[in-house]
């Protein structure tokens, strides 16, 4: 799925989770050179001015329908927004944002 698309785009709050998640790992050298070796074919889609707008309404109206998701994710959601792309992901509470496509997998 992946593979086929024209664009493949990582959010910078995602590669921070990324590196986090590398840092406690005990396969941490491993992790290190794969995403070394492939960030290169990502975008990494940073914060903006436009983005902190989008995430409040993210974060307003789901609070409103009391569906609030985690912060991260808001800000996530907001750059697929801003972008007008779809969040693969697993987790079902991007499906709460009507203005994401979450894409599983």
């Amino acid at each position: 799925m992946l593979r086929q698309q024209s664009r493949a785009c990582i959010p910078v709050i995602v590669l921070g989770e990324f590196r986090y998640g590398i840092g406690q790992s005990r396969h941490r050298p491993t992790y290190e050179l794969w995403l070394k070796t492939n960030l290169h074919h990502f975008d990494v889609l940073s914060i903006t001015a436009e983005t902190a707008m989008s995430y409040a309404l993210v974060r307003t109206s789901l609070k409103a329908k009391g569906t609030p998701i985690p912060a991260n994710d808001a800000w996530i959601a907001a750059l697929a927004m801003e972008h007008k792309l779809p969040v693969l992901s697993r987790d079902h509470h991007f499906d709460a944002v009507s203005q994401v496509r979450r894409q599983g997998w």
